[in-house]
């Protein structure tokens, strides 16, 4: 019986004719069935038309691209809609009614939830952020009007008539990229910021984005930004994108120029233009970039400083005349020199250099007072020094001489002889002492120089006029009426630099020869910056001079102070840099330009002596 059950059981079981198992009639049925239902399944999958591929977050992607990589996908992206024209991303013209300065005023009213679509704004901007929030909700953060931010909602139930689908209109546009945007005031209500008590965001509710100018590069990360100071000044314009501080510096350098201009204007001077190409470098002991007149074959010189026509001009009959322009001089750069630079000069018949004085006074305090609403600044050196400025009038007033004596307890030569052997002696022994380094050639007027910013300058944190240079110092300036070999000049210095310049102007054309005549010895005997003989300026002395007084202002650095900037590099907007060099196995990285460890003054810096003398 035992063996004949096992018998039984194997007889009782089927072929399954894909597996060539032997199972039960059950089992075989049942795996039957579901080979049937799944034949089914996948005839009907066959039939059916094909799903369409899971869309990827291309955005998301294009975030761990190289910028190469970035540059040639989105090029290529962007190359198909100019062939295309679906849409082309470089229209024509987008009509921008609106600006973004009044929306908080003309809109801020509205409260969470509402808005007002009783008329359609047409804005632009730039995108420095784009959020999604589903597939049917976007946010774009735009700056436009000069850098006003503005948030952008964008919502597909809102799309306007006649407009491109919401994806069509927002699946090409990047970070980065200029749109116009069609749509009204409102404010949004997210629940997290109604829940607090909190106001939604005043936006524009848009309803069309058109793309206006796509970027193709990718901009910095929002959080990390763009801080590389070289290519910060190589890429002037991606700094002014991403870093607002920047164009704030920049309107502010604008403010500073126009309230200047305003000021000699309501004062009764004449803004003029003089020539920037000239024959005869002069008006400035400095070297001149040269070039060459090809119609005429004569070289030419671009002016380091605007003088001399200046004064041309006043002894035609003009009596009160200023120019603000670009000044040339190939010499040095470093933290508060560039070889171009913006001065004003302004030169005043009837004047003399006490009445410069106060006039610089008036117009730098009521600057400071218009640009800050406070006569009180800040400013930072290179080394982490902050000075507190109070720029509001009366300004210090240090005789120079005088001030040196007291500082280095000797008492100095008569001016009158300061031009002497003797006094040259005598200064190389007061440097030593005093332990004041004059590098080669110690003349007179560089040791003066010298002891000057050790002991006068070094102590002028706040406005400080430095008077009556002695006349060796000054070659252009009115001898002292009262006080032999003096001169009647101040230069005006804060934070322990030079802002201005002024003095009563020599108009005697005999003494201005016999100057010219010695700075021509000078360039004769290798001192290339040693001013030439301008006979065309000497014959209009000729003609008389008024009595006069000139002034000089370093724009640049003026801005630098009252911008909070130690290097000159910030406040110019395309301040010279050396060619880029490309990276080799010489090379070292970040080092193209070359490192200055100090501000201040240059090593062959020297006393310039007309109107402007260190200001570039």
């Amino acid at each position: 019986m035992a063996d004949q059950a096992p018998a039984e059981q194997v007889a009782n079981l089927h072929l399954d004719e894909v597996t060539g198992e032997k199972v039960s009639k059950s089992e075989l049925k049942k795996r039957q069935k579901q080979r049937a239902t799944q034949a089914k399944k996948q005839e009907k999958a066959a039939a059916a038309p094909p799903k369409p591929a899971k869309k990827t977050n291309t955005e998301a992607d294009e975030k761990e691209l190289t910028p190469n990589q970035y540059f040639e996908i989105r090029s290529r992206a962007i190359t198909k809609l100019i062939e295309t024209k679906d849409p082309y991303p470089y229209p024509h013209k987008f009509k921008r009614d609106y600006d973004l300065n009044n929306l908080v005023k003309e809109y801020g009213h509205l409260k969470s939830g509402e808005d007002d679509k009783s008329r359609i704004l047409h804005v632009a901007g730039r995108i420095y952020n784009k959020r999604a929030s589903g597939s049917k909700l976007l946010f774009y953060d735009i700056r436009g009007n000069n850098g006003v931010k503005a948030q952008i909602m964008c919502q597909a139930q809102e799309v306007r008539d006649g407009a491109p689908a919401f994806e069509k209109q927002h699946d090409h546009i990047r970070r980065g990229d200029i749109i116009g945007v069609v749509g009204y005031a409102g404010r949004t209500a997210p629940k997290t910021k109604i829940e607090k008590g909190e106001e939604g965001e005043l936006s524009i509710f848009a309803t069309e984005i058109i793309l206006l100018s796509p970027c193709l590069h990718q901009l910095p990360d929002e959080y990390y930004g763009f801080k590389d100071q070289e290519q910060r000044y190589r890429k002037r314009y991606l700094d002014l994108i991403m870093n607002p501080k920047t164009a704030q510096t920049y309107r502010t350098r604008t403010r500073i120029i126009k309230y200047i201009r305003s000021y000699l204007d309501n004062a009764g001077f004449e803004e003029v233009e003089t020539p920037i190409l000239n024959m005869i470098a002069g008006g400035a002991t400095a070297k001149p970039f040269e070039s060459h007149l090809n119609d005429y074959n004569m070289d030419v010189f671009l002016r380091i400083a605007p003088e001399l026509p200046l004064k041309m001009l006043i002894v035609g009959e003009y009596d009160k005349v200023y120019e603000i322009g670009r000044l040339f001089r190939n010499e040095g750069a470093d933290l508060t020199h560039n070889p171009e630079f913006t001065t004003c000069e302004f030169y005043e018949a009837y004047a003399d250099f006490n009445d410069l004085m106060h006039r610089t006074e008036e117009l730098v305090s009521g600057l400071v007072k218009q640009l800050t609403g406070s006569y009180v600044t800040e400013f930072t050196t290179q080394h982490g020094e902050t000075y507190t400025v109070n720029w509001e009038a009366p300004w210090r007033r240090v005789e120079m001489i005088p001030a040196l004596e007291e500082a280095t307890g000797e008492k100095f030569p008569p001016g009158d002889q300061l031009h002497t052997d003797e006094s040259r002696e005598f200064l190389k022994k007061v440097c030593k002492k005093v332990n004041v380094v004059c590098p080669e050639p110690q003349t007179t007027s560089r040791m003066l120089d010298r002891l000057t910013g050790e002991f006068i300058e070094e102590t002028a944190v706040n406005p400080t006029f430095i008077t009556e240079h002695p006349k060796i110092m000054s070659p252009l300036a009115k001898d002292h009426r009262s006080k032999a070999g003096l001169t009647e000049r101040f230069e005006a210095f804060v934070c322990k630099k030079e802002i201005a310049n002024a003095y009563t102007e020599l108009n005697q054309p005999f003494e201005q020869r016999l100057r010219f005549e010695e700075q021509a010895r000078q360039k004769a005997q290798g001192d290339d910056e040693a001013q030439m003989i301008d006979e065309t300026f000497l014959n209009a002395l000729e003609y008389g001079l008024p009595p006069t007084a000139g002034w000089g202002l370093g724009i640049d650095r003026l801005v630098m102070f009252l911008t909070n900037n130690y290097s000159i590099k910030e406040v110019l907007l395309f301040p010279f840099m050396n060619p880029e060099q490309k990276k080799g196995p010489a090379a070292v990285d970040g080092a193209e330009e070359p490192q200055v460890p100090v501000e201040g003054i240059r090593t062959f810096y020297k006393s310039y002596p007309p109107c402007v003398r260190s200001l570039c």
